[in-house]
């Protein structure tokens, strides 16, 4: 078996996670706690609306403390000449090997958020799909995102 790729995505990744999931958690709180203003005005049973209050505190706690942890101890990759290698996943980990004949373009994309904490994610398209590696430096981002495609254009020019 091969070994786990070296190089990990910033440590700033969970930062910029944990914002990311309070914003959608907040919204999903907002909505918990309409649902209870409604229950209560319309004097609907109040207990449906509560468990919803209840479980969106719980998944919040999940989504913004825990999640994003686990996601940057998992989060790896590694350039090689040939290929690209990733690897992530929480509870099902995913290691994807991209050949570098196979790369159509690689991006760079920078939200707010990111360009907060001075980050980018890397993205890879092939014919088939599209990969990422999020959360890197926004100067390694932009080297790393040039190394794949002078590789890409090598490969090219000897098949």
């Amino acid at each position: 078996m091969r070994h786990p790729p070296k190089q990990q995505i910033e440590k700033e990744a969970i930062k910029v996670w944990r914002i990311t999931a309070a914003i959608y958690n907040g919204i999903l709180c907002l909505l918990a706690i309409a649902a209870l203003v409604v229950s209560i005005i319309f004097e609907w049973p109040v207990w449906y609306s509560m468990v919803a209050v209840a479980v969106t505190i719980i998944l919040a706690y999940v989504f913004i403390f825990i999640l994003p942890k686990l996601r940057w101890r998992r989060w790896r990759y590694e350039l090689f000449e040939q290929e690209i290698y990733i690897q992530y996943g929480i509870l099902i980990m995913s290691r994807t090997l991209v050949p570098m004949v196979r790369v159509q373009h690689v991006d760079t994309q920078q939200g707010p958020i990111l360009k907060r904490y001075d980050l980018a994610t890397v993205t890879i398209s092939t014919a088939a799909t599209t990969h990422e590696i999020p959360a890197l430096n926004e100067e390694d981002a932009s080297l790393l995102r040039d190394r794949i495609s002078e590789l890409a254009r090598v490969d090219e020019e000897d098949v």
